[in-house]
């Protein structure tokens, strides 16, 4: 199972924040360039960035991403606020391995299949819920369209994985929901990278004896109730 450290974007800081919710900031950090760099440099296989404003529609943080693509030599995937064929394409271009798309794929799935077709196995659809509802416009809003029938649509779709996240234990250090997490994996039918509420080792370990294939780690890394060493060796 392949551990990703979060680089999560907003107001060019690297911020770990409670359930998605501004203002609830326990990490904020000013360089992160210099985050993606310390996690490479502690043997992180890939780099997971998402840019918290373009998620929310408060704005973007494209110069710290291109900054940060511009340094690191391991993959990086991209995600938040990733709504046009222009966008989603740039940031391939520039040099991420994959892009991360929710909320259009949500509410456009014409448009989303399309996209796949056009960059195989480079997009990533992000599922994420509440209550076991599914979250767009940086989980301001739920979708009316059940978890079910996107997973639905998406059969056949050269997908380069389903990143769910479940907001309902995201940033909070209180541990998974294995039974959420296990009902998820039974559902989908790509390979799936889980984020939210990973905050031991036990919690990695369950995960991988329940089928994840990739695991996004933020506040546990960065608080240091899962340490790097642990993860990817000395």
């Amino acid at each position: 199972m392949i551990v990703l450290p979060a680089v999560d974007l907003m107001d060019g800081k690297v911020v770990q924040l409670v359930g998605g919710k501004p203002g609830t900031e326990k990490v904020s950090l000013s360089n992160p360039r210099e985050v993606a760099l310390d996690w490479e440099r502690k043997g992180a296989p890939a780099i997971h960035i998402v840019d918290l404003n373009a998620a929310m529609g408060r704005g973007d943080n494209f110069e710290a991403i291109t900054s940060i693509m511009s340094r690191i030599k391991v993959p990086i995937q991209v995600g938040g606020g990733i709504r046009t064929t222009e966008v989603a394409e740039t940031l391939l271009n520039l040099g991420a391995s994959k892009v991360v798309v929710g909320t259009r794929a949500i509410t456009d799935p014409t448009w989303f299949a399309e996209l796949v077709r056009s960059n195989q196995r480079k997009i990533i659809l992000a599922l994420d819920t509440l209550d076991g509802k599914v979250q767009v416009k940086g989980w301001k809003e739920s979708s009316r369209i059940k978890l079910k029938d996107v997973l639905k649509a998406t059969e056949g779709l050269p997908l380069g994985g389903v990143l769910h996240t479940n907001v309902n234990v995201e940033g909070k250090a209180k541990g998974i929901d294995v039974e959420e997490t296990k009902n998820f994996l039974s559902m989908c039918p790509h390979d799936v990278i889980i984020s939210g509420g990973v905050t031991t080792l036990d919690d990695l370990a369950v995960l991988e004896d329940i089928g994840a294939r990739s695991v996004i780690v933020g506040m546990a890394l960065y608080l240091g109730t899962i340490k790097p060493e642990q993860v990817w060796g000395p």
